[in-house]
């Protein structure tokens, strides 16, 4: 029996993504690789084919399907041959916050272009001397009558580029508590005093574009608050284990598409005179490294049925992140090796996905900071 009971029209929806992917994204992915950013118009394809949002209420533009069409989407788009990590940012971890903490009139006001790709949205939490420690911010926020004025800086913001919203964390000065001095902003696209960085080149995940962002004497209304004020960190605590899950999905999925390419590479060039030996230690190597994809695999959709019964499953997602991450880099490194000189080649899918795992280790809170979390709830 599946963990994950995927019905009729989940099946259909799946394949439907797949054959957009095959039709729209493959013939680009290349391209966009190579310009550092997929273009605003695919956001706009993908909404308008619904694979934005599915959990956003039909009040506010969107389907009202469950989680697991969102999942569905992550994973075709990472199968895509290339990491397409950015839909997947806007619709499961930065859209939840304005769906779960705006006003009504905000909700109105955005949702609907949020599903319809009409407005790409990121989150702008990480700063030059603060990432995985929120409450260290030093992007500052004074509420002045119906305005707010956020001055700051943050950097390394996936969608950056792109973005027509983003979901700004930043501190009252005035405030003594760190954990009681951060709220959420939503901050648009030409709001006096906000101003996009440069595009930053990274090691991976090329066309996912990253960059900075800059508030100086930034003023938006009162209303783009998310929640009550100083609530913002708790609010960043409820939103990571499904960012953290989302996290997780993409390095199983990675690993899966890894797999399934060198698999095909060495039963293509497998045997005597091929270039890559049908050996007992290549053998060996491909056996370890699908154990570990199947095991990534059976906790990563338990976690997903558990995470869609509302259970607390921070402990989890936090190992989860952590393992997953570390493992597709270690299995990309292992496959890599059944290339041959093919390895140095950026046109190698195993090439692409070993530079894109690099970083995953990283955001959504390190690795170190994920086991610290599981220590202190195994009170060691």
């Amino acid at each position: 029996m599946d963990i994950l009971n995927y019905t009729k029209e989940h099946v259909k929806y799946r394949l439907r993504i797949q054959e957009f992917v095959k039709q729209e994204i493959l013939p680009e992915v290349d391209k966009w690789e190579e310009n550092r950013i997929m273009p605003k118009s695919m956001w706009k394809r993908l909404g308008q084919e619904g694979f934005l949002c599915n959990t956003i209420l039909p009040e506010y533009g969107g389907p009202g399907r469950d989680f697991l069409y969102d999942v569905i989407v992550a994973e075709e788009l990472v199968k895509s041959n290339h990491n397409g990590a950015g839909p997947s940012t806007h619709s499961d971890i930065v859209v939840p916050y304005i769906n779960s903490f705006g006003c009504e009139k905000v909700k109105k006001k955005y949702l609907p272009g949020c599903v319809s790709g009409d407005i790409v949205t990121a989150i702008a939490m990480t700063e030059p001397d603060a990432g995985s420690d929120a409450a260290s911010i030093k992007a500052t926020a004074e509420e002045k009558g119906d305005e707010v004025i956020i001055n700051g800086s943050k950097i390394f913001i996936t969608n950056g580029i792109n973005c027509d919203l983003a979901v700004v964390s930043a501190r009252d000065p005035l405030a003594d508590n760190p954990y009681e001095a951060i709220s959420l902003y939503l901050v648009e696209i030409g709001s006096p005093g906000f101003e996009k960085g440069k595009k930053l080149d990274k090691l991976g995940m090329h066309s996912q574009d990253t960059s900075e962002l800059f508030f100086s004497n930034c003023r938006i209304p009162l209303e783009n608050r998310l929640g009550e004020k100083g609530k913002g960190f708790y609010m960043l605590m409820q939103k990571l284990q499904q960012e953290r899950l989302i996290t997780s999905l993409w390095a199983v999925v990675s690993a899966e598409y890894v797999l399934s390419q060198t698999l095909e590479h060495f039963q293509t060039n497998a045997g005597k005179g091929k270039m890559v030996a049908n050996s007992q230690a290549n053998q060996f190597t491909l056996v370890d490294v699908a154990t570990d994809v199947k095991l990534g695999r059976l906790f990563l959709d338990k976690l997903i049925a558990d995470h869609m019964e509302a259970k607390d499953i921070v402990v989890e997602t936090s190992m989860a992140k952590f393992w997953t991450t570390e493992m597709v880099r270690r299995i990309s490194d292992k496959c890599l090796d059944l290339y041959g000189d093919m390895a140095i080649m950026d046109s190698v899918s195993a090439v692409r996905y070993w530079k894109d795992a690099r970083a995953m280790s990283i955001f959504a809170g390190t690795n170190e900071i994920m086991r610290k979390i599981v220590a202190k709830f195994m009170k060691i």
